[in-house]
């Protein structure tokens, strides 16, 4: 263990040198390399401690048509689902994002290691049941994938990108409870040097191109680790299920998803920053508008959502209320204004409701449709005053696509 950790610290600075423009000859596929043994090494070090089997299939959960479209490992919620329902998410129709299957793992049997040069002692291991008596706190909060949208860089927009073909419903927002990971980390010992965190999932090692990635993993700094990151073990008042991390896992408010680690099994505190394919090949803006060695980003932007199908049946000439949400990374949403003609007239849609964590805002609108085919399109304003734009600066991965999208409906 301490050879891979000191062979792990030289991979780290040769990374910070490509991060920087300093490695001569380091090339991409060297970072891909470097970051797979770091992760192989990291790998070994979590399952150990705690036993996994495998799931039947990519997701456990039942994914209904009418609830889900199946894209891959992946389940994206079909926004007509929330039609009618509550403010939060139910468990049965919340999005699943999954880089390889499900893994089953007991609550008696997890164990959380928490290990590096950030600590003030050793490794410390952490059981469900003392994650449990440690004091508890709920927040409501939401995971959205950073490439939710990324099919209309596609479809509206006729841009290339690569990555699986979200619409809109690669986000949920749920009530999730468990300790903060600063009360945590705390515990462990963690030391005033402390610079990063780098937590790792339980799920199956991650292989792309015959790589072995290793366990999915992605650092956070101490600053946000320390602010209002939870360690959660339930999810609207239920246990996690499997699909969602069952028996622990990350909440990172308003960051994108892939910061929110399902099946969390280890955390290395170190005194240095951390690197990790998910932050260096992944998750990263890369494209014309963007540095060579890519752009990191850590936050969601601005979104809204009809309820409603592409497509949808309406009847014409009738009384319409259209439904729909929007949310921010920046803040509670101030305003939405949603347009029946294509953009060419907007109006004020009403809020529904309170904004319970300021993770969305529902919102309504009247509307009396014509026969034929309508385009709708909805644009939110938040606190801060980000507002969606009718179109976004392309990236090859697709990621946080925030522009209006055009949502056709037939009045019949």
């Amino acid at each position: 263990m301490d050879e891979m950790l000191d062979e792990g610290a030289y991979d780290r600075r040769r990374l910070r040198q490509w991060l920087a423009g300093e490695a001569g000859g380091f090339s991409r596929r060297d970072m891909l390399r470097l970051t797979a043994a770091i992760g192989a090494g990291l790998a070994g070090a979590t399952a150990a401690a705690t036993p996994a089997r495998a799931a039947a299939g990519p997701i456990v959960k039942p994914l209904p048509p009418e609830l889900f479209t199946v894209l891959g490992t992946n389940a994206e919620m079909r926004w007509s689902a929330m039609a009618d329902q509550g403010y939060l998410v139910p468990i049965d129709r919340f999005s699943v994002r999954n880089h390889t299957s499900t893994p089953i793992i007991e609550p008696a049997d997890w164990r959380l290691r928490i290990f590096g040069a950030g600590l003030r002692h050793g490794p410390v291991e952490f059981s469900y049941d003392d994650l449990r008596r440690l004091p508890s706190e709920t927040v409501t909060s939401t995971v959205e994938c950073a490439g939710n949208g990324r099919s209309y860089f596609t479809s509206q927009q006729g841009q290339s990108v690569s990555g699986t073909a979200w619409k809109l419903g690669g986000v949920g927002v749920a009530r999730w409870r468990g300790v903060r990971l600063s009360t945590v980390l705390r515990r462990a010992g963690l030391g005033r040097n402390a610079v990063d965190v780098l937590p790792s999932g339980l799920d199956p090692n991650f292989v792309t191109g015959g790589v072995d990635l290793g366990p999915v993993r992605r650092p956070l700094p101490v600053r946000k680790a320390l602010h209002d990151v939870l360690v959660a073990y339930e999810m609207n008042g239920e246990p996690l299920p499997a699909d969602h991390g069952r028996p622990v896992r990350l909440i990172v408010p308003h960051w994108i998803g892939i910061a929110s680690i399902k099946w969390l099994g280890a955390i290395e505190v170190s005194d240095a920053p951390l690197f990790s394919p998910w932050n260096t090949q992944f998750y990263r803006l890369f494209g014309a508008d963007y540095p060579a060695e890519g752009q990191p980003f850590d936050r969601q932007v601005v979104k809204s959502a009809f309820e409603l199908d592409q497509g949808a049946q309406l009847p014409a000439g009738e009384h319409t209320r259209l439904r729909g949400r929007s949310w921010s990374a920046g803040g509670a949403i101030r305003h939405v204004e949603v347009s029946t003609d294509g953009g060419a007239r907007w109006r004020r849609a009403r809020k529904v409701g309170g904004s319970e964590g300021a993770a969305w805002q529902r919102w309504e609108i009247d509307w009396r449709p014509a026969a034929g085919e309508h385009e709708l399109l909805a644009r939110a304003t938040d606190v801060r005053g980000n507002t969606q734009p009718d179109t976004t600066i392309h990236n090859s991965l697709g990621y946080l696509f925030d522009a209006v999208v055009r949502h056709r409906v037939v009045a019949a």
